[in-house]
């Protein structure tokens, strides 16, 4: 019901697309609107030449031409057609290159989008759905954005065809044309409703698909390779396969009976046209009005002229379509950005060891979408080079706050302020700069080490790369490399990639962390998956890069941010407890207990993994 709802008021339509269409080859690769005109009309005249064909023979023969004569027309038709055939078939070897460049254009513009969106619209559901329908639109030669080319090479081939047929048959009788162009257009919408059901029910198809295809990629994904094999899942994974597909078949067992009922109708449609129009050719034919060479021509024009309709018919519907997803392409490049990415105020210039203070004042933050707050009035300042602890259960609110004072996202009621200014009008790129993060989730580039460390793929200060991955404690492994420092990293990418362990990936993102020098360091739990020894070490080189650095700490192991000047407590929402390591174990509260369960684990050789977790 959505999903129609979205379909049926496109934000730009059929002729708008058409032309951005237009305009964006003429700008990329002209070639491909010339092409398409020339297929068309190459197209026709190979129909054209093939309807006269046999006729002009049969004619010759008729009244006794010579053979020298009938052989003349023979070869000249014949030349006419080699000729024909031959531009055309170069004309389709030479567009196939530009229609993907075109597409491409496209896809550049998408891939921007998503690359530069703020972080509020790439966690956004909606976001999400459009950014899918985008891709979907141009992943591949048949999508719209590239098979819209051969709809309008369609539309203007047909309408050629349909104008050069109409004048011929206009000629002979007008109410035969009206009486084909009635069968054609009543077995055209005849079919078009009933092959309708399929895409009013394509989602029907699309669930088992998605299913299917998802078993087939997790089957081959080598990481779960181990869990397949030790848990005997074979058995379920090909249940799981066999119901996806069983429903798949029914659904197109269900279409295969409407297609078949409109195959039906489209043939007894046919039979009456035809049955018509021969009757009447024949008719003329014995009464002398018509010779035998023009009844084959008429014969010819007219199933000629009833595919030029349908064809007309036919491919307006499949533009209609198709530009209801070149749609979601423009209007996923439209889609509104919640933050200042471009323009905006340009935050103060501060270096490391400039005084930063941040502030979030009476801060509260909801989700789209979410029925609750999930900060509620946070009131906090962190004062210039503290470093500051934030701790709590899953769920308390620590990644969001983390969020908010990154500038990902706007706070939905009161304010975060950086030196007492309001952040909510700076440019978030310019702000951002400000900040160094290392996350949990961090990502690696399809690059080498130092691209990685510096996040630039062309200019950067290689001594400098160097240096921050000699701090971080990854000398040794560079030099142990065969390349060094320009070892390709992620194997998807590249064969001689290095897989680099946990610990070592921890220490890049330290050494990327140095690399940029912000003056405000901000660490989103980036050991989560390190023994405490190897998390104990790597936490002790933050704490030396940090020195005179405003910085933000968020650990589920409470041991680990003991050297922080101040700790916070989340829960539900709100700041529970604050105040040194010391002065809370001295409270004898919420973080006491939870710090007290975590080293009893920690004494007994284990980590906790139930519910005293004070991860988020």
């Amino acid at each position: 019901m959505e999903d129609a709802k979205q379909t049926a008021r496109p934000q730009y339509g059929m002729g708008q697309n058409v032309l951005y269409m237009l305009r964006t080859a003429w700008r990329t690769r002209k070639s491909v609107i010339a092409l398409c005109a020339a297929q068309a009309l190459l197209s026709v005249a190979s129909a054209a030449v093939g309807m006269f064909f046999a006729p002009a023979a049969l004619g010759a023969i008729e009244t006794g031409a010579p053979l020298a004569r009938l052989l003349g027309i023979i070869g000249a038709f014949s030349l006419a057609l080699l000729l024909l055939g031959a531009l055309a078939a170069y004309a389709s070897a030479n567009t196939e290159f530009g229609r993907i460049q075109v597409r491409m254009e496209l896809f550049s513009r998408t891939m921007h989008k998503s690359a530069t969106t703020a972080l509020a619209n790439a966690e956004n559901p909606a976001f999400q759905e459009k950014s899918a329908k985008a891709n979907a639109a141009m992943n591949s030669n048949a999508a719209a954005a590239e098979a819209i080319w051969d709809t309008l090479r369609q539309i203007l081939e047909n309408a050629l065809g349909f104008l050069l047929y109409l004048s011929l048959l206009t000629a002979l009788d007008p109410l035969l044309v009206a009486v084909t162009l009635a069968t054609s257009a009543a077995g055209f919408f005849s079919a078009h409703r009933i092959l309708g059901w399929g895409y009013r029910h394509r989602r029907e198809e699309e669930k088992p698909l998605k299913r299917m295809e998802y078993v087939l990629n997790q089957a081959k994904n080598t990481a779960l390779g181990k869990d397949l094999r030790i848990f005997s899942m074979r058995p379920w994974i090909e249940e799981v396969f066999s119901s996806a597909r069983r429903a798949y078949h029914s659904f197109h067992a269900r279409a295969g009976k409407r297609y078949f009922l409109a195959d039906a109708i489209d043939a007894l449609l046919a039979l009456a046209r035809n049955g018509i129009a021969y009757a009447y050719l024949i008719a003329k034919t014995l009464s002398g009005e018509l010779t035998v060479a023009e009844f084959l021509l008429y014969f010819s024009a007219i199933s000629g002229f009833t595919t030029w309709v349908t064809g007309i018919l036919s491919s307006f519907t499949t533009l209609h379509r198709q530009s209801l997803e070149l749609s979601t392409i423009r209007e996923f490049w439209a889609y509104p950005e919640p933050l200042p990415l471009e323009g905006g105020e340009t935050p103060p210039a501060l270096r490391p060891g400039d005084a930063c203070a941040l502030e979030l004042r009476d801060v509260s933050f909801r989700y789209p979408g979410a029925e609750k707050d999930v900060l509620s009035h946070i009131n906090l300042t962190i004062a210039p080079g503290e470093k500051l602890a934030i701790v709590g259960l899953n769920g308390a609110g620590k990644t969001t706050l983390v969020k908010l004072l990154c500038g990902f996202y706007d706070p939905t009621g009161g304010e975060v302020r950086l030196n007492g200014r309001n952040i909510r009008p700076y440019n978030r790129p310019a702000y951002q700069a400000l900040l160094g993060a290392v996350y949990q989730n961090f990502s690696l580039v399809p690059a080498s080490i130092a691209q990685n460390v510096a996040q630039d793929l062309e200019s950067f200060d290689r001594a400098r790369v160097q240096n921050c991955l000699e701090r971080a404690g990854l000398g040794n492994k560079i030099r142990s490399l065969p390349h060094g420092m320009d070892t390709h990293l992620v194997k998807e990418v590249y064969e001689d990639a290095e897989e680099l362990s946990g610990g070592e990936l921890q220490r890049l993102m330290l050494a990327r962390a140095l690399y940029k020098d912000a003056p405000i360091l901000v660490l989103d739990e980036p050991t989560a998956a390190l023994d405490p020894i190897a998390e104990s070490d790597i936490y002790q080189k933050y704490r030396e890069m940090t020195v005179g650095r405003t910085s933000i700490y968020i650990s589920h192991r409470l041991a680990s941010t003991r050297f922080c000047d101040r700790i916070l407590l989340l829960a539900d929402g709100k700041i529970a407890e604050e105040g040194t390591h010391e002065a809370l174990m001295a409270k004898g509260g919420e973080y006491a207990r939870l710090f007290e369960i975590q080293s009893r684990y920690y004494r007994e050789g284990g980590e906790d993994d139930g519910g005293s977790n004070a991860s988020e």
